[in-house]
């Protein structure tokens, strides 16, 4: 095969998965990145859920202190 059709050949491998070697290491750190900023981010949404949570709970209780003041007046 001359050198303009093996690289056509080539071409067509690695649009078919067919390329070089994935670097599996490489790999294994990505996953290991993903997986700790995955953990940091639900560490982060808990977080924000229990502020959340605190704050509904200070505003139903706003709420009620108002609505009872309210009928108080009436």
């Amino acid at each position: 095969m001359d050198a303009r059709r093996r690289r056509t050949a080539q071409d067509r491998g690695a649009d078919a998965g067919l390329g070089a070697p994935v670097d599996i290491d490489q790999l294994q750190r990505r996953i290991s990145m993903l997986e700790q900023e995955l953990a940091e981010t639900r560490n982060v949404l808990g977080e924000r859920t229990e502020e959340l949570a605190a704050a509904r709970g200070a505003n139903r209780e706003l709420a009620r202190a108002l609505n009872s003041d309210t009928s108080k007046r009436t």
